[in-house]
C-alpha cells in the first residue's frame, strides 16, 4: 500500500495550497521561481478548481492545467492534486436545484459560497465522479503528481428528500425492521411511534425537542454518506494509478466525520489547523490535534495540510502571527510526527471571501517579512531530512471515541454545557504542560504498549469496550476515568442499577445521582493526597463498593461524598474523578498516577512554556513564550 513515504521521498515536504485558476498565465513562472527560492517541494493544487476545469456541463478548459503541471514539474516541485468536489460549479446548483442542501429549517441552502452540495443527490454524486475520473485519467501518470488529495474538509451535512431516502435505508439496515426501529429509538416516549417507513424522516425543525437517537443516528447516516463520497472518489483515482497515494483533510478536533473510520480509508492522514495567536491556549490545543492525527495513523507521520503564515481570515479577530510564531507552530508538527508542513495558501487571494487570509507570498509581496520567513523555514525543514519517517513515542493514550462525543452534546443533558472537547483538553493540558506525550485510542483499543489509558469522558459505553478496558487494568494497566462515563449503551438507553454501568466493578463505585452545578458553584473538596482544591460544573452522588476514597466533598448536599477513587483490579489500578477539579489539583493527580504507572515526561523539571517532544533520535525543544529561557542538562556519563 502506497504511503507518505512515497510522497516526501526522503525529505520533509514544504508548500501549500495553490490557486493558479485565481491568476494570469504570467504570474505562474513567477511563483515557480519564488517557489523555488522559499525551498517549496510540493503544492496542492486544484481543490476550488471545479469551475476552471468545467465552465459548463459539456465544456471542460484543461489546458491551463497540463501548462501548470508542467512549470511545477520543471521547476523540480512535485504536486498533491485535487478532486475539486467541495465547491461545485454554480451551472450544477442551477440545472440540479435538488443538488443544492437544505438545512433542518426546509430551507434550501444555494450556490455563490462554497460547500453548497447535498452528498446523497444523484446529480452530484454522478457529476463529482465524472470530473474525479476525467482528472485521474488525464494525469495519473503525470511525472509531477505525488498525491490525490479528495474534496476539502468534508463536513457538509442535508436534510432533504434524497437524504431522507438514503436515511431509511441506512435505517433499514441498521435494525431490520420498523419494531427494531421502534425499540432502538425508544418511540413509545411521547407517542413517536412509526407505522410506515415513509414516516420516518431526518431531524428536521420540530415543536419542541427531537428524539436523541434520531438525532444521533442522522449525525451517523451524515458521516457515512461524506464518507461514501470520498471512497467514491478514492476508488477512481485509485484505478487510474494505485501507486500514488490518497488523502483527504481534517480539521482540529471536528465532531461530523469520525477520525477512525475515516483514517482507515485512505493512505495517509492530513490535518488543517489554524491556531489563534491571541488564544493563550492555542500551543495546547495544536498539541492535542497533532497527536490526534499521528494516532488516527496508528503512529505513522501524518502530514500538515493547511496552516496560515499569517491571519486566519474566518476569525473574529484576524491577528496575524508574531516574529517566528509561525516557524515555532510548524515545528511542534514536525515533532508530534508530520512529515510535511504545507499552508493555506501559496499566494494570497486579491478577491473573493478570503482575500484577509494569510499566505506564504502575502498581499505584500516577496520583499515582506512573511516571505522571508517562509524562506528561512524551507531552508530549515531541508536540514531536518534525518527526521523523516521516524515515529514518536508515548507512554500514555486518551480514549477519543466520536460516538460518545456526539452523545453527549445531544439536547436535554443534565448540563447545557458540558462539553466533549472540553473534557479532553481537562486532561491533555495538564500532561501537556509536564511534557508527557500522549497518543489517542479508540474506546476499544488496544491499550497494549501503554502505562496508562486516560478516559476523559466516556458517555457511551458498549460493553465489548468495557470489557477490553477492564482487561487491560488487570493485566496491569493504570487507568483514569472522568465524570459522566459509562452513563447509556451505544443505542442511547441508560444503564439502570447505577453508573459506570459495566464498570462498576472496574472502578469499585457505584453513581447514584448526576448532579450537576450551576455557573459559579464551587465544590470545596478535601484530599490528604491531593491537598484540599475545588471544583466545578459537574458532581455524583457516589458510593464506594471496594474503591478508596481519595479526594471527597466536604460540606453542601454532597458533604462527605467521594469524587476521586482509586481501586485495585487484578494487577492494575483504576482512578475514577467524579468531578472536574481546578486545573492545578487535576494536575497534581495526574503527576501522582504517572509516577505510580512508571510513565516520565520526555524531559522534567522544564521552565514553564517550554515543550519537550522526542521524535525518532531527536528531542525537539519548543518555547511558548516570548522571553528568553536558559536551562542545563548535564551530558550522560
Amino acid at each position: 500500500m502506497p504511503g507518505l513515504q512515497d510522497v516526501t521521498r526522503g525529505r520533509l515536504l514544504y508548500g501549500g495550497d495553490y490557486n493558479p485558476e485565481q491568476w494570469p498565465p504570467h504570474v505562474w513562472a513567477e511563483d515557480v521561481r519564488l517557489m523555488r527560492d522559499a525551498g517549496v517541494n510540493l503544492v496542492t493544487v486544484g481543490v476550488f478548481a471545479w469551475a476552471a476545469l468545467q465552465p459548463a456541463p459539456d465544456r471542460f478548459t484543461f489546458g491551463w492545467l497540463d501548462t501548470v503541471l508542467g512549470l511545477l514539474h520543471d521547476g523540480g516541485i512535485g504536486v498533491a492534486l485535487a478532486t475539486p468536489t467541495a465547491s461545485p460549479p454554480p451551472w450544477l446548483g442551477h440545472h440540479h436545484p435538488d443538488t443544492l442542501p437544505q438545512g433542518p429549517d426546509g430551507i434550501r441552502r444555494l450556490y455563490g459560497s462554497r460547500n453548497q452540495y447535498c452528498p446523497c443527490a444523484p446529480a452530484y454524486r454522478r457529476a463529482a465522479l465524472a470530473i474525479s475520473s476525467l482528472i485521474a485519467t488525464r494525469y495519473a501518470h503525470h511525472p509531477a503528481l505525488r498525491l490525490w488529495h479528495i474534496g476539502n474538509e468534508y463536513g457538509t451535512t442535508c436534510h432533504c428528500g434524497h437524504c431522507a431516502e438514503r436515511f431509511r435505508g441506512w435505517l433499514r439496515d441498521r435494525y431490520g425492521d420498523l419494531d427494531g426501529l421502534n425499540t432502538a429509538w425508544g418511540t413509545a416516549v411521547w407517542s413517536q411511534r412509526y407505522g410506515d417507513w415513509a414516516e420516518v424522516l431526518p431531524p428536521r425543525r420540530v415543536q419542541y425537542v427531537i428524539n436523541p437517537l434520531q438525532d444521533l443516528d442522522y449525525q451517523r447516516f451524515c458521516d457515512a454518506m461524506l464518507l461514501e463520497c470520498f471512497t467514491a472518489e478514492r476508488d477512481a483515482v485509485r484505478a487510474a494509478n494505485p501507486a500514488v497515494p490518497v488523502t483527504t483533510n481534517f480539521m482540529d478536533t471536528y465532531r461530523h466525520t469520525d477520525g477512525w473510520r475515516w483514517a482507515a480509508e485512505e493512505d495517509l492522514v492530513s490535518l488543517d489547523t489554524y491556531p489563534d495567536p491571541n488564544d493563550p491556549g492555542a500551543a495546547m490545543r495544536a498539541a492535542m490535534s497533532k497527536d490526534i492525527m499521528r494516532s488516527l495513523g496508528g503512529g505513522r507521520p501524518w502530514l500538515l495540510a493547511e496552516q496560515s503564515p499569517g491571519a486566519a481570515s474566518w476569525q473574529p479577530v484576524a491577528t496575524p502571527l508574531r516574529r517566528g510564531l509561525h516557524r515555532l507552530w510548524s515545528m511542534q508538527a514536525v515533532a508530534r510526527g508530520a512529515d510535511g508542513v504545507l499552508h493555506f495558501q501559496w499566494r494570497a487571494s486579491r478577491q473573493g471571501a478570503e482575500r484577509w487570509h494569510g499566505a506564504m507570498v502575502p498581499h505584500a509581496g516577496p520583499d515582506s517579512r512573511v516571505f522571508r520567513e517562509m524562506c528561512a523555514l524551507g531552508r530549515e525543514l531541508a536540514g531536518l531530512s534525518g527526521v523523516v519517517g521516524a515515529r514518536v513515542p508515548a507512554d500514555v493514550a486518551l480514549v477519543l471515541d466520536w460516538d460518545a462525543w456526539r452523545a453527549v452534546e445531544l439536547d436535554h443533558q443534565p448540563h447545557f454545557a458540558f462539553r466533549y472537547v472540553d473534557r479532553l483538553l481537562d486532561y491533555y493540558a495538564p500532561l501537556w504542560r509536564d511534557n508527557v506525550t500522549c497518543d489517542f485510542a479508540p474506546a476499544g483499543g488496544p491499550f497494549d504498549g501503554y502505562r496508562l489509558v486516560v478516559v476523559p469522558n466516556l458517555y457511551q459505553l458498549s460493553p465489548a469496550d468495557a470489557a477490553c478496558v477492564t482487561d487491560y487494568v488487570a493485566g496491569g494497566g493504570a487507568l483514569v476515568v472522568g465524570p459522566f462515563s459509562g452513563v447509556t449503551d451505544r443505542d442511547e438507553r441508560v444503564y439502570t442499577g447505577g453508573w459506570p454501568g459495566p464498570w462498576q466493578d472496574l472502578l469499585g463505585v457505584r453513581v447514584e445521582e448526576h448532579w450537576p452545578l450551576p455557573d459559579g458553584s464551587l465544590l470545596d473538596i478535601v484530599s490528604p493526597l491531593l491537598g484540599d482544591f475545588t471544583a466545578t460544573m459537574w458532581a455524583e452522588w457516589t458510593v464506594a463498593r471496594g474503591a478508596e476514597t481519595v479526594a471527597s466533598v466536604r460540606g453542601g448536599p454532597l458533604h462527605d461524598r467521594p469524587v476521586v477513587l482509586r481501586h485495585r483490579h487484578g494487577a492494575g489500578t483504576a482512578w475514577y474523578v467524579a468531578t472536574l477539579p481546578a486545573p492545578d489539583a487535576l494536575r497534581r493527580l495526574l503527576r501522582h498516577v504517572c509516577t505510580e504507572a512508571g510513565v516520565t515526561p520526555v524531559l522534567p523539571d522544564l521552565p514553564p512554556d517550554v515543550e519537550a517532544v522526542r521524535r525518532g533520535d531527536l528531542v525537539f525543544l519548543l518555547h511558548h513564550d516570548t522571553g528568553r529561557v536558559e536551562f542545563r542538562r548535564e551530558a550522560a556519563p
